[in-house]
Parts: C-alpha cells; sequence; structure tokens
C-alpha cells in the first residue's frame, strides 16, 4: 500500500523531447483529480481578468508626469513594475486551487516533495484575498466609480482617466472593470477546493 505523502507524486519522468519552458507550463497547470471544467475555466481566467489593469498600468512608464512629479520617476517606474508582476503572480496563485501543485508539493521543492497540502494552507490564505478583494475593488471600486469620488468622499481630481474622456476613459475603464470579479471568482475557486478536499474533516 502506498504511503499517503506521496501518492499523488507527480511523474519522475517527463515526455522525451519536451522543453524546460514546456514542461514547467504542464506541470504549474496540470490539473488535479476530480476538478470539474467549469473551475479550472474560471483559475485560467483570472490571470488574463488582471492582465489588462497591469498592461495599462506599465503604460504609465512611458508618460511625463508621474504622480505630479511627488515622486521621483525611476522609484515610480520601479513600483509600477513591481506592482503589475506582482499582482500577475497573485492572480496566477487562483491556479493552484485547481492544479495538483495545490494540493501536492512539487518534486522541485527539497524536503517536502510529494508531501500532500494542508487545506487550511491554501484555504485561510485565499479566502483572506477573496474578501480583500472584493471588498476593495467588487464594492469599494464600483462604489467610488459610480459616485467618481474618492474612499474619503471627496471628488476624483480633474485629471483622474476616468474623466478625460473619449478613448481614454474607454480604456482605463475596459481595463479596470474586470478586476470587479476578481475577488468573487477566487472565492467560488476556494470554496471548490475546500469541498474537494473534503471540506472540515481535511482542514
Amino acid at each position: 500500500m502506498a504511503s499517503p505523502t506521496t501518492t499523488n507524486e507527480e511523474p519522475a519522468h517527463a515526455p522525451r523531447g519536451e522543453g524546460r519552458l514546456r514542461r514547467a507550463w504542464r506541470a504549474a497547470h496540470e490539473p488535479a483529480a476530480g476538478v470539474p471544467r467549469w473551475a479550472r475555466r474560471v483559475a485560467y481566467t483570472v490571470p488574463l481578468v488582471v492582465l489588462p489593469s497591469g498592461i495599462w498600468r506599465l503604460g504609465v512608464l512611458f508618460t511625463e508626469d508621474k504622480r505630479g512629479g511627488a515622486i521621483e520617476d525611476r522609484a515610480m517606474n520601479g513600483y509600477i513594475v513591481f506592482l503589475t508582476l506582482l499582482s500577475e503572480v497573485l492572480a496566477f496563485a487562483a491556479v493552484g486551487l485547481v492544479a495538483r501543485w495545490g494540493e501536492v508539493v512539487p518534486r522541485w521543492m527539497p524536503r517536502l516533495r510529494g508531501r500532500r497540502v494542508p487545506t487550511a494552507a491554501a484555504v485561510v490564505p485565499a479566502t483572506i484575498g477573496a474578501t480583500i478583494l472584493t471588498l476593495v475593488f467588487t464594492v469599494i471600486g464600483t462604489v467610488t466609480t459610480v459616485t467618481q469620488s474618492k474612499t474619503n468622499g471627496d471628488p476624483l481630481p480633474a485629471d483622474f482617466p476616468s474623466k478625460a474622456g473619449g478613448w481614454e476613459t474607454v480604456y482605463f475603464y475596459a481595463a479596470y472593470v474586470p478586476l470587479v470579479l476578481w475577488g468573487p471568482m477566487l472565492g467560488i475557486l476556494t470554496y471548490a477546493y475546500w469541498r474537494r478536499r473534503g471540506g472540515r474533516a481535511a482542514v
């Protein structure tokens, strides 16, 4: 009888002729047992939901006036790139709720490889993240957009992208409106993961 810590361990050998990048991609997206197709689709959509805002944000790198000159361009550029990369990494973490590496530690991690990931180790941070994202983007983001005001109630500045008019405003909304879905999608995936792992008994 196989040990419960190694039952779902990743295959030791990859297909011949497969490049390193392709192997990494396959390993990152290999679904866990019992994951429904709809959950996979939702998980793979999350990074795409976040991507437009990152592209819009990177466009700020090419503007002459960043934050009205209050922050040095070098520091601002570094912050923009870091925030964009961090957002995509966090968005891709949703794939772990449907992928094999979200349930069994991958081979490239020493000592822990092959061990089952505790359900709570994934559910707790994912639940906190889904709650924060829903509050920030789905609730607060929607209210501030509809009222065209800041969180403190003050009106948005005249140079805010949503007030620019024309295609600039359309582009801004097309980039940021999808973020409204990030929190709820992560919440749905978290609940499905929790149920699949056995719910309360598996925590």
